[in-house]
């Protein structure tokens, strides 16, 4: 697992896509923090460390990342997604901001170069 708070390198991303699942890598992405972690089996291990470490449950949201080609896409599911009690009602992100809100903070956190 690793905390990514001021950038990870897209080669490095898609080292750890190689080895854990072959194409993806799973992350929790604090949205008031703009952080993430990543390189773990589970989102669950992800959310966990983040609590453990600063943040506020409301706050974390998992997403897959799928670096290729010098590239990469980010796909909104995660059962921590699923939230009842913030009008979240799948393992998705339903709110079309927060979504945007992720994918900036992802995007600025994963460095190309």
């Amino acid at each position: 697992m690793k905390l990514v708070d001021g950038g990870i390198l897209l080669s490095e991303l898609e080292k750890m896509a190689d080895v854990m699942f072959g194409g993806l890598v799973k992350a929790v992405v604090d949205v008031e923090r703009e952080i993430m972690v990543v390189d773990a089996g589970m989102h669950a291990d992800e959310e966990d460390y983040l609590l453990k470490n600063g943040s506020d449950q409301k706050n974390l949201w998992g997403v897959n990342i799928y670096p290729k080609n010098g590239d990469f896409l980010i796909e909104f599911d995660s059962m921590i997604n699923l939230r009842p009690q913030q009008g979240n009602l799948s393992r998705g992100v339903e709110d079309p901001q927060l979504q945007k809100k992720i994918q900036g903070i992802v995007r600025k956190l994963v460095l190309k170069k």
